[in-house]
């Protein structure tokens, strides 16, 4: 369990710091240029990134039973988890409707992919984990918007084309997510 909050400090701490201390983030960002910034920032979440999945990996196997999740979370939670990929997705394109509307489409993912986890898991180390990112995303949502109004920060939408390819792509990683990659990497199968 120490591993992950560990884990869990460095990954949304990083992913914080824009949200609770701008002032500061943009002083390092003059003292160390964009640049060794953005790779300070991508070292520090990916260090973060690991030592969370292997914290969960190994505390998992002895956290204790908070709720016994009915089968039907599993279902629930596949398809928040579906939503989820489109919502990342779309903020990884250039122009989206759904990025004009929404402004923070990946926190938005975060918190559909962490309530999804959290409802059908049910042991310590999923409270941690998912509550974790569920409070992160959530508040990040109230200050990213708040930010986005006040300096009334306009997303492009020209048409629907990306948000279209974002359906057909958060698609195609879901499936590859679900039922490839999640069984090899955190050893549950979704849907076995």
């Amino acid at each position: 369990m120490a591993l992950l909050l560990v884990g869990l400090v460095l990954f949304i701490g990083i992913h914080s710091i824009r949200l609770f201390a701008p002032e500061w983030r943009q002083f390092m960002i003059e003292q160390l240029g964009s640049k060794n910034w953005k790779l300070m920032h991508a070292a520090v979440a990916f260090i973060g990134l690991m030592t969370t999945i292997m914290g969960y990996g190994y505390a998992r196997y002895s956290a204790e039973w908070l709720w016994f999740p009915p089968v039907w979370t599993r279902h629930v939670a596949a398809l928040l988890v579906l939503v989820a990929f489109f919502y990342m997705i779309v903020a990884a394109m250039p122009y989206s409707k759904t990025k004009s509307r929404i402004g923070v489409p990946m926190v938005v993912g975060v918190k559909l992919w962490a309530f999804a986890h959290l409802i059908s898991n049910g042991t310590t180390a999923d409270v941690v984990l998912f509550g974790s990112f569920l409070a992160w995303a959530v508040t990040n949502f109230v200050i990213s918007k708040r930010r986005i109004r006040s300096e009334e920060v306009v997303y492009q939408a020209p048409d629907f084309k990306f948000d279209l390819l974002a359906v057909v792509l958060s698609l195609i990683a879901y499936y590859i997510v679900a039922f490839h990659l999640h069984a090899w990497l955190i050893g549950v199968a979704p849907f076995a």
